[in-house]
C-alpha cells in the first residue's frame, strides 16, 4: 500500500461550511430541461465497491439539478475503465458544460479530465481525487480523516490491552484507499500495545477478495488477531463472515465505512465495532452546487484545498466531515434518513434496534 501522498492545505474556518440541498428528489438520469445555460455529465464508478452510488449519490445529484433546473445526465460505469471513457465521449459529444466524474483510477480519469478541458468543459473531481488530473475543484470528505476515525474507532473498542491488529485497505488503485490507510496509520501507529501483524490492500473493494486475504491472513497467524481495520462495510462484512465461520464474531474488534445497512445490523449483532458515516446529501449537494456556479460563469464557493503532488497543484476543494458511528449512536443514521428504519430493524432486529435508540 502506498503511503499518504495528500496533504490538505489551507482549510479555513469555513469547516463549518453549509451546504443546502436544492430540493425535493424526482426523476431519472438526464431529465430535466433546465432552466440554467448547460448540462451536467455525471459519471460514476461502479456499484460493487459501495451500494452508495446507486442507492444514494445518484438520486440525492438527480434531485439537486432538478431543483436547480439545470440538464443532466447521470451514468455509472459499472467498474471499467474503458466504459468511463466511453461515457465521458459521448458526454462530452452531448454538449455538457461540466463534467463530474468518480474516477476508477488517476489515469483513466486524467484523460478523461485532459480532454474535457481542450473542449472547454469544466471538470469536479467527485469523492476522489485524480492524481495529475486537471480538475476545477474536488468534492469530498476529508478522507484522512475518514482514516483517523478507523483508527480512532478501532482503538476505542480495543481499549489498552496488548493487541495483534490487521489492516483490509481498499483497492491499490483508489487514492482514497491510500488516505484511508494513512489517516488509520497516524492513530494506530502510536499505539505501543498494538502490534501490525498484517496489511494487504483489496483488489477492486471486492468482498470476495477480502474474505479470501482474511481468511489467509487468520490461518498464518493461527487466529491471534484482535483487532482488524477494515477500509468500508463490504470488507468489514467479509471479515465477519470469516470469524462467524470460525466461531470467532464477536470477539474481534471490526472496522467499517459508509455506513451500510449490512455494516449497521453487524455493529447491532456486536459483530462488528464501527463504521464511518459520510452523508452522502451533504457531497452531492456541494457538487451540485459547484457545477451550477460553472455553468453561471461564477467562482465556486470551497472551504480549503488539497494538494495533488502528482499535477503539482492544490486543487480548489469542498472537505466535508464524517462521523464516527457505534452502536450508541446508530441513531444519528436512521434519523439522517440515510437508512430506513424499516430496513435496518426487521424482524431479529426490531428489539436491537430498540437496545440502540433507534425509535
Amino acid at each position: 500500500m502506498r503511503k499518504g501522498i495528500l496533504s490538505l492545505a489551507a482549510l479555513t474556518a469555513a469547516a463549518a461550511l453549509t451546504l443546502t440541498a436544492c430540493g425535493d428528489d424526482s426523476g431519472e438520469s438526464g431529465g430535466g430541461s433546465g432552466s440554467a445555460k448547460g448540462k451536467v455529465g455525471v459519471i460514476l464508478p461502479d456499484t460493487t465497491s459501495s451500494v452508495r452510488y446507486e442507492s444514494f449519490d445518484r438520486p440525492y445529484l438527480e434531485q439537486a439539478f432538478k431543483a436547480a433546473g439545470v440538464g443532466y445526465d447521470i451514468q455509472n460505469a459499472e467498474g471499467s475503465a474503458q466504459r468511463f471513457q466511453t461515457i465521458a465521449d459521448q458526454m462530452l459529444t452531448s454538449g455538457v458544460t461540466v463534467l463530474i466524474v468518480d474516477g476508477l483510477d488517476s489515469n483513466s480519469a486524467a484523460a478523461v479530465q485532459r480532454k474535457a478541458q481542450a473542449q472547454g468543459v469544466k471538470t469536479i473531481d467527485y469523492d476522489r481525487l485524480t492524481l495529475g488530473g486537471v480538475a476545477d475543484y474536488y468534492v469530498s470528505f476529508d478522507n484522512v480523516k475518514v482514516g483517523e476515525e478507523l483508527g480512532k474507532g478501532l482503538q476505542k473498542c480495543l481499549g489498552d490491552k496488548k493487541s495483534n491488529i490487521v489492516y483490509l485497505n481498499g483497492a491499490p488503485t483508489d487514492n482514497n484507499a491510500t488516505l484511508f490507510s494513512q489517516g488509520a496509520h497516524s492513530v494506530l501507529d502510536k499505539a505501543a500495545t498494538y502490534t501490525k501483524a498484517a496489511e494487504q490492500a483489496v483488489p477492486e473493494w471486492k468482498a470476495d477478495r477480502a474474505a479470501t486475504i482474511f481468511e489467509q491472513m487468520w490461518t498464518e497467524q493461527q487466529g491471534r488477531i484482535d483487532g482488524v481495520v477494515a477500509a468500508n462495510d463490504a470488507l468489514g462484512g467479509a471479515v465477519v463472515s470469516i470469524l462467524k465461520k470460525n466461531k470467532q464474531a464477536g470477539k474481534v474488534a471490526v472496522t467499517g465505512q459508509d455506513a451500510t445497512l449490512e455494516g449497521l445490523q453487524n455493529i447491532l449483532d456486536g459483530n462488528q465495532c464501527m463504521t464511518v458515516y459520510k452523508p452522502v446529501k451533504q457531497e452531492a449537494d456541494a457538487a451540485a452546487k459547484l457545477a451550477v456556479s460553472l455553468i453561471n460563469g461564477q467562482k465556486g464557493e470551497t472551504n480549503g484545498t488539497v494538494n495533488d503532488p502528482t499535477g503539482k497543484r492544490d486543487v480548489p476543494s469542498v472537505l466535508l466531515t464524517p462521523i464516527a458511528v457505534f452502536k450508541d449512536n446508530v441513531k444519528q443514521v436512521v434519523d439522517d434518513g440515510f437508512i430506513k428504519k424499516a430496513d435496518l430493524c426487521k424482524g431479529a432486529y426490531a428489539a436491537k434496534c430498540a437496545d440502540a435508540g433507534v425509535q
